[in-house]
């Protein structure tokens, strides 16, 4: 397959399901390897590299001995550099905000993406939103309100760095969606990796602490590993079945997400936590059904009378 074409359409919706949960579970483990890391004492920036670095390494490796420089070549090379910029700004922001933050508390407010998304894409892609889907929105951000409980005593202003990464990474789906069609899959991965790489080098060097323990090196090593199989999972995972049918199941992460900061860091998220996720996901799957509901009206009104 060469760099500027996808691989066709299959469906097999049972294969999707695994690869997305196979993606959740890819992305709960990078959360879980920088938190740990944090508190090993690395900065969080040089945590960072680490993750992307890894994921250049790999995508180099894999597909430069097949694609040659035309993995290089992008359509719209611009917009893929800045979508790796919101990508990698995400994760600085969600790097940052895990120094202070329960597992738990990060993932439910990132489930205000899909919110956020459906917001941006009024300035941005020119779509339109009801009504309905506004209301939709205002309560998911309410479930966020819940979660950090401002002037309640529980606020920690980190939360801001977690509507940052989300906010981020809501700009990086709205641009991915803008090079839909445009450049492969596997040019996409090189950009995020490469952009990544180049910005953060010198930045890793002025804050550069050496990992020690053997699991700490690990670490290293490997979260860069899971950042490329979650995103080539979550790729793959939309070429066996629509998205439409694979977006519920993402919500399945915040039960990884509260598992792993019990087991590893003693973490457990309040009541007000629980509640606040439960109204973002609420807001996410009404988002979703009624954005299902409009594409079928959409495809009825297209269909020719018989």
């Amino acid at each position: 397959m060469s760099a500027g074409t996808e691989a066709p359409r299959s469906d097999r919706p049972g294969t999707g399901i695994l690869l997305m949960q196979i993606a959740v579970l890819c992305f709960t483990a990078i959360d879980t390897c920088a938190k740990y890391l944090v508190q090993q004492g690395l900065p969080p920036l040089e945590i960072v590299f680490f993750r992307y670095f890894g994921h250049f390494v790999i995508v180099a490796a894999v597909y430069l001995p097949l694609e040659g420089m035309t993995l290089l070549r992008a359509n719209k090379p611009k917009t893929q550099v800045l979508r790796a910029l919101f990508l990698l700004g995400s994760t600085i922001l969600n790097f940052l905000a895990l120094q202070y933050l329960h597992l738990g508390v990060t993932s439910a407010i990132f489930f205000t993406i899909p919110l956020l998304v459906c917001a941006l894409s009024v300035p941005f892609l020119g779509e339109q939103v009801g009504p309905r889907r506004w209301a939709a929105i205002c309560v998911g951000l309410l479930g966020v309100l819940i979660i950090v409980r401002p002037g309640l005593g529980a606020l920690h202003w980190a939360w801001l760095l977690s509507i940052g990464a989300a906010t981020s990474a809501a700009c990086y789906m709205i641009t991915t969606r803008k090079l839909a069609g445009v450049d492969s899959t596997e040019t996409s991965q090189f950009y995020a990796g490469l952009v990544a790489v180049i910005v953060l080098t010198p930045i890793a060097i002025m804050v550069w602490e050496t990992p020690t323990g053997g699991l700490t090196i690990l670490l290293c090593v490997i979260i860069g590993f899971f950042g490329w199989l979650g995103h080539q999972c979550l790729t793959i995972a939309h070429r066996f079945a629509p998205a439409s049918t694979l977006a519920p199941y993402s919500y399945s992460q915040i039960l990884w997400m509260v598992l792993s900061g019990y087991v590893i860091f003693a973490n457990v998220p309040d009541f007000w936590v629980f509640a606040g996720a439960g109204i973002v996901i609420g807001s996410g799957l009404y988002l979703w059904k009624r954005e299902r509901h409009l594409a079928r009206e959409g495809t009825a009104l297209e269909r020719p009378p018989k």
